[in-house]
């Protein structure tokens, strides 16, 4: 992990899940997601501590496992409130409620792993709790209510509103729970005026038009695939099936359920849009363009 300053307060932390740092004094910081478990959450603790800084309060973006996997060793450590907004909120106080809903039941061992379940924490509705200096803002899409951050230093921190062009390259799904909302969230970064902006999962950048047009470019990549594909009646496995083929990724349980939930979601999003529609037949759920 590499502390970078990036404003007169801010600053952030570069790690496979990027974490944000704003100081409100001398002496007190606030931290923007912790990374995705203790260990990182030790080493976020270790380095504000070298600064001479101490935690006064932790906000989280969103309740996804790589982002609140340090709220508790933190929170243990510090006694630090840690602030979410609305559903972000219920998932961080009670973890278990992601892995069940990427599975849609009870989640079988195998999706009790760190990536997909992270420990309890207690949190505090973000509302009207940021210190002078911080603003929160919508970035709905990749979750329920996620969040982003701007600071005083005209820094955005964004949260998962976008993936990295490599990320894109590599994988080519990334998780997303609502797929119009999070086209608007693209429209919506498109207007934004930043001095720079720090998604999660990618280099800080002090443009990102680029990567605007690259996300929303995929999005309607996969959305025409899956329309084209169910020319006649198809299954949701038939579906999977079909786009893990077609960008040759490896099916085990993690990604079942992380892109089995995204492409229920691409079907919500065409069936809305008036392109599919279902029928069942012999108790089996079809899919066919209308």
């Amino acid at each position: 992990m590499e502390l970078i300053k990036v404003g007169q307060n801010t600053y952030y932390i570069k790690n496979p899940t990027n974490i944000g740092i704003y100081k409100i004094d001398d002496e007190n910081v606030y931290v923007i997601d912790t990374g995705n478990d203790k260990d990182a959450g030790k080493k976020i603790l270790k380095i504000i501590e070298e600064q001479g800084w101490k935690v006064k309060g932790i906000i989280n973006t969103h309740s996804n496992a790589d982002h609140i996997g340090g709220n508790k060793v933190i929170q243990d450590r510090t006694n630090c409130p840690i602030y979410t907004h609305n559903i972000e909120k219920c998932i961080t106080e009670y973890p278990i409620l992601e892995s069940s809903f990427l599975y849609g039941g009870y989640p079988f061992k195998e999706l009790k792993n760190k990536f997909l379940l992270a420990k309890e924490s207690i949190v505090t509705e973000i509302d009207n709790n940021l210190p002078e200096g911080l603003e929160y803002f919508s970035l709905k899409g990749h979750f329920f209510d996620m969040i982003g951050i701007k600071t005083s230093d005209n820094v955005y921190f964004l949260a998962d509103s976008l993936f990295s062009e490599e990320t894109i390259s590599k994988y080519h799904l990334f998780f997303i729970y609502d797929i119009k909302e999070y086209l608007n969230t693209l429209d919506y970064l498109s207007n934004l005026k930043g001095k720079l902006y720090i998604p999660s999962h990618t280099e800080a950048l002090e443009d990102i038009s680029k990567l605007i047009d690259i996300n929303r470019q995929k999005i309607e990549e996969i959305t025409n695939k899956i329309y084209n594909f169910c020319l006649d009646n198809k299954t949701f496995e038939e579906i999977l099936k079909y786009i893990f083929d077609e960008y040759n990724l490896i099916m085990n349980p993690n990604q079942y359920v992380l892109i089995g939930s995204t492409i229920k979601s691409y079907l919500s999003y065409l069936n809305e849009l008036g392109k599919l529609n279902y029928q069942f037949i012999n108790n089996t759920m079809y899919w066919k363009q209308n």
